[in-house]
């Protein structure tokens, strides 16, 4: 019976232990929560305005161009999978890929080749232990993402986009990321940002909105040139500071789960640690007992 208490006794230590370190987990990740919110508000007008002034040119002119025009027989897509590089967070990660997966497949339906672009270490070994082939990953940032990473993300897309598709270019480019709704909502999402959708486009800034006439200088191709790398790296860092607020939600809330699961076992483990010290200590009691009757037994047969 002893070492069964030393078992539960082993087990306690241990589960308490890991629930340290959980609550340190879940207090750490609500503390990044705030400041990855804080980044979300910051950049998301910043993408908006960029593309009120894309919808602006496309609707202004009638230039041809892969940000606003869409070709007759698209033939080959891009898809930007945002992922995390650490785990512990749930079915954060998992639940990307799933979409990812999803729109891949509609993709290939629809009779188009896709490139796959990643972002993070798990959904990078996801692809790597399935033999999938990566066009191009990048990991180490999706905790705290910089506009600098942004923009080393988006180049190889732009390039892409600018590109011929008998040369390796694509005629589509869509992002796969977890939006942030609230600390208890974080939805997958998957969005087309080239060619820009008019009609979306006029559903974020507002049907009802009257845009202002421009004359482009020197033309709207170069205009549309020199908004093209801008509106791409904005859209791409929006989409991953969403991710890493998504992140840092999802993790507090696996790590909330863990440290009151653990919680629970410690109050069961030192119930049934109690009930093995109890049945000890009665046991004990009765070898006493016993013994002390025999000893009785002994003492009165050796008086007679």
């Amino acid at each position: 019976m002893g070492a069964q208490l030393r078992v539960y006794k082993r087990r306690i230590r241990s589960v308490t232990a890991t629930k340290k370190i959980t609550k340190a987990m879940e207090m750490i990740a609500a503390s990044r929560i705030v400041k990855a919110q804080r980044k979300v508000a910051a950049s998301t007008p910043y993408a908006t305005e960029l593309t009120r002034a894309v919808t602006a040119v496309a609707t202004g002119s009638n230039t041809k161009h892969p940000l606003t025009t869409e070709a007759e027989t698209p033939a080959r897509a891009a898809v930007l999978l945002v992922t995390s590089d650490r785990g512990l967070a749930g079915g954060y990660s998992s639940n990307a890929i799933k979409a990812a997966d999803r729109l891949i497949e509609r993709l290939r339906g629809e009779g188009k080749e896709v490139d796959s672009y990643i972002v993070g270490r798990k959904g990078v070994a996801y692809y790597g232990f399935r033999e999938r082939k990566v066009t191009e990953s990048w990991t180490g940032f999706t905790d705290s993402p910089e506009y600098s990473d942004a923009k080393k993300v988006a180049a190889p897309l732009i390039e892409a986009v600018q590109k011929d598709t008998a040369e390796g270019g694509v005629d589509e480019l869509h992002i796969v990321f977890t939006e942030f709704v609230s600390m208890m909502t974080q939805n997958p999402v998957d969005d087309r940002m080239l060619p820009l959708s008019l009609e979306k486009a006029e559903e974020t800034q507002g049907k009802n909105e009257i845009l202002p006439l421009f004359d482009f200088e020197p033309s709207a191709e170069d205009v549309l040139d020199a908004l093209l790398p801008r509106y791409v790296e904005s859209r791409v860092y929006n989409a991953l500071l969403q991710a890493a607020a998504s992140e840092h939600a999802a993790r507090r809330r696996a790590m909330k789960s863990a440290t009151d699961n653990a919680g629970e076992l410690i109050n069961t483990l030192s119930r049934l640690a109690n009930a093995a010290r109890q049945a000890e200590i009665t046991q004990e009691i009765s070898e006493i007992v016993g013994g002390s009757a025999a000893l009785a037994d002994a003492t009165a047969g050796s008086d007679k």
